[in-house]
């Protein structure tokens, strides 16, 4: 998203938050569980080892966390790749989670989307190597699973079709698009969009043993104020079952989720399917369902994204809310989600992972509870209560490579002074 992270896009939401949380809201971000591909190389720790998800994201969306900038040769994207998986076996973690189509682009030779701007900086341009395939392999060698990491609906950081690569398919299909916030994204209301954001995704899952698929928090785009996402057309072709249109985009979110788990099991039985949300379903002030919290965006009603029945109903394998608020912010506590949540998840056979915040760790404008390098050591303390939550995942590469406070090497220290095995 230009040169903002998810992260960075979701703290716009979070700016509606109550004026007296506002200086602690700078952002709010942003198949039963069975065996990954590539489980059995000696995956970190042993079948002696403690079972918990010790993940890291990788995003290449804008070169957040890889390649470092656009147009380095492929020998040094691959070193660059190399180091992050050494970097996470150094910290006793297990999962890579590898963002491998950012903008409906791909990290791999796919048939169906051209190569991704952020490795040339040229949209369709051949690297001259696989960075998939590659990081695949090179996590199997090192214990380490490989989570496969898509954008379903995002098309492009900007909203001029004719920076895209003339192939794309975005070009080719221009009524599958539309501009929204500064950007284009697919219409989810499509059904021959949904057939085929699939199809490009399962292509990889068909060629590489990875792990998992993993989705992040974007399905309807975040709202920005003032706009409307104009599905006006397909809302007319296809809603007509549905007198509310935000019902309607919620089962064509809930459509794709369990049409790619159930294209996932089809093409690679054993391979998981996981997402990472925002950590807010719903107020309780909107739904007495919902968590004690006020934050500005839910993904109920604003990303049309009913995270909580997809765990209640075991569409997929595991969720990793994320939960990037420190133990004690009164608009959404980190304490109190992560009891929401583990109540979510109990029973569902659904595995429950937390998103941490690690990215916050000594930044610059954030609050002293995130100056402090020993917050997020408290977060697995906290965690630690609840046998649903099986793991976390920590956001994200950069910051586990920089470290600027120390703040994960205290989790290490603290935490993960052994290896451990992915749960199962």
């Amino acid at each position: 998203m230009g040169r903002i992270s998810r992260r960075a896009f979701a703290a716009a939401a979070l700016s509606t938050l109550a004026a007296a949380q506002a200086a602690g809201a700078q952002e709010a971000v942003a198949a039963p569980g069975l065996r990954g591909a590539g489980a059995g190389r000696g995956a970190a720790g042993g079948h002696g080892a403690p079972a918990e998800m010790r993940g890291v994201w990788v995003a290449t969306v804008a070169n957040r966390d890889w390649p470092s900038k656009p147009g380095l040769t492929a020998a040094e994207q691959r070193e660059e790749l190399i180091g992050h998986l050494d970097r996470a076996v150094r910290d006793r973690l297990n999962t890579v989670i590898l963002q491998v189509r950012p903008t409906a682009d791909a990290l791999w030779p796919s048939p169906y989307e051209p190569w991704s701007e952020y490795l040339t900086g040229t949209q369709g341009r051949d690297p001259g190597w696989d960075p998939l395939g590659t990081a695949v392999r090179e996590a199997h060698a090192r214990g380490l699973e490989l989570h496969a990491w898509f954008n379903p609906y995002r098309v492009a950081n900007h909203t001029d079709p004719g920076r895209l690569a003339p192939s794309h398919p975005a070009r080719l299909h221009p009524d599958w698009v539309v501009p929204y916030g500064g950007r284009l994204y697919y219409d989810p209301g499509l059904p021959e969009v949904r057939a085929f954001v699939q199809r490009a995704m399962l292509d990889a899952v068909a060629r590489y043993p990875v792990d998992a698929v993993h989705f992040d928090d974007y399905f309807y785009p975040y709202p920005v104020a003032g706009q409307t996402f104009d599905d006006d057309a397909s809302y007319d072709r296809y809603g007509g079952d549905f007198a509310v249109r935000a019902d309607w985009r919620r089962d064509n979110i809930d459509r794709l989720v369990r049409e790619m788990a159930a294209g996932i099991r089809r093409v690679r039985p054993g391979t998981r399917f996981g997402i990472s949300p925002f950590g807010v379903w719903r107020n309780a002030t909107t739904d007495p369902l919902g968590s004690d919290t006020r934050a500005g965006v839910q993904t109920y009603d604003d990303l049309h994204a009913d995270t909580r029945t997809w765990v209640r109903n075991h569409w997929i394998d595991y969720i990793v809310p994320q939960l990037y608020w420190n133990i004690g912010f009164a608009a959404a506590d980190y304490a109190t989600l992560v009891d929401w949540w583990a109540g979510v998840a109990r029973g569902t056979g659904t595995r429950l992972y937390v998103g941490e915040a690690l990215y916050k760790a000594g930044a610059a404008g954030q609050p002293s509870q995130w100056q402090d390098p020993v917050e997020l050591s408290r977060h697995l303390t906290l965690a630690a209560r609840y046998p649903q939550v099986r793991g976390h995942v920590f956001f994200a590469a950069k910051e586990v490579a920089a470290d600027p406070i120390g703040a994960m090497a205290r989790v290490v220290a603290d935490h993960y002074r052994q290896p451990a095995r992915t749960p199962r």
